[in-house]
C-alpha cells in the first residue's frame, strides 16, 4: 500500500481554498482520515457529483474526474454521482440569475450516457455509479424542515453570487437555497469521507455537507476543491456549455481536434497541465521553447489536439482527425474526402436542412451564421436563409464554419 504521506501529497495536489489555514486543515484531516481508515481496514468513501443539466460532459469536468481516478489508483472507493434530483433545481453557485428548471424527462435523457462518458477517465471496474434521486426523492417535508434548521438564511445570502443579486435588486428564489441543502445531504446519504469539486462548490461541500454530516452524527467529509478551472475555447472564460465555449467528450474526433486547434496560444499551457497532467518542469520547458522560438505554437497545439483526441477516442482517430485538418487547412483541398452524406428528396430550405442534420442548434443560429458568411454550398457563401436546395442541383457539399461538412445527394 502507498505510504499515507505520499497519498496526501498527491491527493491534495491542485487543491485550493482561498485560505491557507483551511487548506492546512483539510490536509491534516485527510491524513487523519487515511490513518483511521487503515486502522478500520477499509478504503475511503470518495465522490463527486455531476448534474445532467445537458446531455454531454466536457473537458472541464475531467479535472475532478482525474482527482477521483487518483483516489481509485490508491484503492479507495469512488462514486460517480449523477445529480438526477439536484439538476431539477440547478446549481446557482456560479450564476448571476436563476436557472431554468428542467423536467424529469429532460434530466433522464441527459443522464443516459453520463457514466459511459466518465469511463473515459475512471476505471469502469472500480467505479460505483449512483443517482441522488435514490435518497433525495424519498425525503418528506418534515425531513426538509429538519435539515434546513441547521442553517441560517444569512449563511446562504452572504455567498458571492447571491450577494451580487441582492445588491442589484434581482430576485433570489427560495428553491435556489435548497440546492446547497440537497448537496449537503448527498454527503450524509453516502457517509462520505471525501468530496471532490470545483471552486464554485466550496460552500456546498465545505459548509453545507460538513455541517449536515456533523448534525447527523457523522464525521465531516474532507473537501478537495480543485484550484484551477479549465478555460473554454476562447482561452479566458471557464469552459461552459451555456457559453458555447466547451469541448464535449462526445464530440466527433475531427470536431474535438478542431476545437482544440481553436484555443488561443496563451491558453495551451493550462490544457497541457490540467488535461494531460504535465509536470511543472515539463510545462516550464514547453514555455521556454515557445518563448525562444524553438517550438512553433501551431505544432505544439497540434500535439495537444492529437493527445486529447487519443485519450477520448483512440490514437487512430487522432491520426485521421489530423489528416482531415491538414487536408482542409494545410493541403489546400478545402473539403475533406471522408464527410457524411445526406439525401435530399424534395426542395428544402437551407435553414431547414441545417437544423435537420444537426449542423446548427436552431434556425436562429443558422440565420446568424449565414449573415456572417459562415455557411457555404460548394465553397460559395450562402447569403439567403430561404434559399432552396433541390434534388436536381445535387450532389453538393454544404459546410458550416470550418469543420462541419455534409455531402448532399439526390439518392
Amino acid at each position: 500500500m502507498t505510504p499515507i504521506d505520499e497519498q496526501v501529497d498527491v491527493l491534495m495536489s491542485g487543491a485550493e481554498y482561498g485560505d491557507p489555514q483551511i487548506k492546512e486543515a483539510m490536509r491534516r484531516e485527510l491524513r487523519e482520515r487515511l490513518i483511521l481508515a487503515e486502522e478500520e481496514g477499509r478504503p475511503l468513501r470518495v465522490y463527486c457529483g455531476y448534474d445532467p443539466r445537458t446531455a454531454d460532459l466536457h473537458l472541464g469536468h475531467t479535472i475532478t474526474m482525474r482527482k477521483l481516478r487518483q483516489f481509485q489508483d490508491y484503492g479507495h472507493d469512488v462514486t460517480f454521482l449523477i445529480g438526477t434530483f439536484t439538476s431539477l433545481i440547478g446549481d446557482p453557485s456560479d450564476k448571476d440569475k436563476v436557472r431554468d428548471q428542467l423536467t424529469r424527462e429532460q434530466v433522464e435523457e441527459n443522464a443516459r450516457t453520463y457514466a459511459e462518458q466518465a469511463f473515459k477517465i475512471l476505471d469502469r471496474e472500480k467505479t460505483r455509479v449512483r443517482r441522488n434521486d435514490e435518497w433525495l426523492a424519498t425525503l418528506d417535508f418534515a425531513d426538509i424542515i429538519r435539515l434546513a434548521s441547521n442553517f441560517t438564511v444569512q449563511q446562504f445570502l452572504t455567498r458571492d453570487n447571491f450577494a451580487k443579486r441582492l445588491e442589484a435588486q434581482q430576485a433570489i428564489y427560495l428553491h435556489e437555497l435548497f440546492y446547497g441543502l440537497m448537496q449537503g445531504y448527498d454527503a450524509v446519504a453516502q457517509e462520505a469521507d471525501v468530496q471532490v469539486g470545483g471552486q464554485d462548490q466550496l460552500f456546498n461541500i465545505l459548509v453545507a455537507g460538513r455541517k449536515l454530516q456533523e448534525a447527523m452524527g457523522q464525521r465531516p467529509q474532507i473537501a478537495i476543491i480543485m484550484g484551477e478551472s479549465l478555460p473554454g475555447t476562447d482561452g479566458y472564460v471557464k469552459m461552459s456549455k451555456s457559453l458555447g465555449n466547451h469541448i464535449p467528450l462526445l464530440a466527433e474526433p475531427w470536431d474535438m481536434f478542431g476545437k482544440v486547434m481553436s484555443i488561443p496560444d496563451h491558453a495551451m499551457g493550462i490544457f497541457y497541465k490540467l488535461i494531460l497532467g504535465w509536470s511543472p518542469a515539463a510545462l516550464a520547458e514547453l514555455e521556454a521553447g515557445l518563448s525562444s522560438g524553438t517550438l512553433h505554437p501551431n505544432e505544439v497545439k497540434m500535439r495537444l489536439a492529437r493527445e486529447i483526441v487519443s485519450i477520448f477516442h483512440s490514437p487512430e482517430a487522432a491520426q485521421q482527425a489530423q489528416k482531415r485538418w491538414d487536408d482542409v487547412f494545410r493541403g489546400g483541398k478545402g473539403i475533406p474526402d471522408d464527410i457524411p452524406q445526406a439525401a435530399i428528396t424534395e426542395a428544402e430550405k437551407v435553414v431547414e436542412i441545417l437544423k435537420r442534420l444537426n449542423m446548427v442548434s436552431s434556425g436562429g443560429e443558422a440565420r446568424r451564421l449565414i449573415e456572417q458568411n459562415g455557411v457555404r454550398l460548394n465553397e460559395v457563401p450562402v447569403t439567403d436563409p430561404n434559399m432552396l436546395i433541390t434534388p436536381e442541383s445535387l450532389p453538393a457539399v454544404l459546410q458550416v464554419g470550418k469543420r462541419k461538412f455534409v455531402r448532399l445527394t439526390n439518392a
